[in-house]
């Protein structure tokens, strides 16, 4: 009788162990992220398409202090398959590289790329236009995730959240500056773990 009492005490125990490891890789390790964004500007679907789909151009929308630079690949009209190799700087001081392959393209509606090799763990960035009333709308959401653990899941509302909103931010800026604002607009932002 006590022989099954240890037993059935020694299962619950390593039930209960085995929940606490599950949710602590599932909440802390596995952690994703998701960023949505919508911005509408007062143009053409064919002229945000001409503009967002030439890797070129996004040197434009990033700001200066990322010192956002292509090393190579963005030579060509977007096709799926392609590489793009970037030189980046997230912080002041740490400058890395970036590898990021275009996987889907249907052109004029959306194009998503995803990094190969970079400061992320995952990123999985989808890019849509689509023509409303009076010009365009932009959307964009990325599924990302950082690496390090639980030292990158402290250092997202830390540095990478406020980053991303800020490199947002100026995006939504400067394609005003370029294409005019949109009267009675809705952009939004949002960061959420998923």
């Amino acid at each position: 009788m006590k022989q099954g009492y240890i037993y059935y005490l020694f299962n619950i125990f390593n039930f209960l162990l085995n929940n606490i490891a599950l949710n602590f890789v599932k909440n802390i390790l596995m952690k994703l992220y998701q960023l949505h964004s919508r911005q509408t500007l007062p143009i053409t679907q064919d002229e945000a398409w001409t503009f967002l789909s030439n890797p070129a151009n996004l040197k434009v929308i990033t700001p200066a202090h990322m010192g956002f630079n292509i090393l190579n690949g963005a030579d060509r009209d977007m096709f799926p398959g392609q590489i793009i190799q970037y030189s980046v700087a997230p912080f002041a001081g740490i400058t890395t590289k970036w590898v990021t392959e275009i996987t889907h393209v249907k052109e004029g509606e959306y194009f998503v790329d995803e990094q190969r090799f970079g400061p992320y763990a995952l990123w999985h960035h989808k890019h849509f236009i689509k023509p409303v009333s009076g010009g365009v709308e932009m959307e964009d959401i990325i599924d990302y995730k950082l690496p390090f653990g639980i030292l990158g899941q402290l250092a997202h509302p830390i540095m990478v959240k406020k980053q991303l909103q800020k490199i947002f931010a100026y995006r939504e800026m400067k394609l005003e500056e370029i294409f005019g604002h949109m009267k009675d607009s809705s952009n939004m932002l949002s960061i959420k773990s998923i």
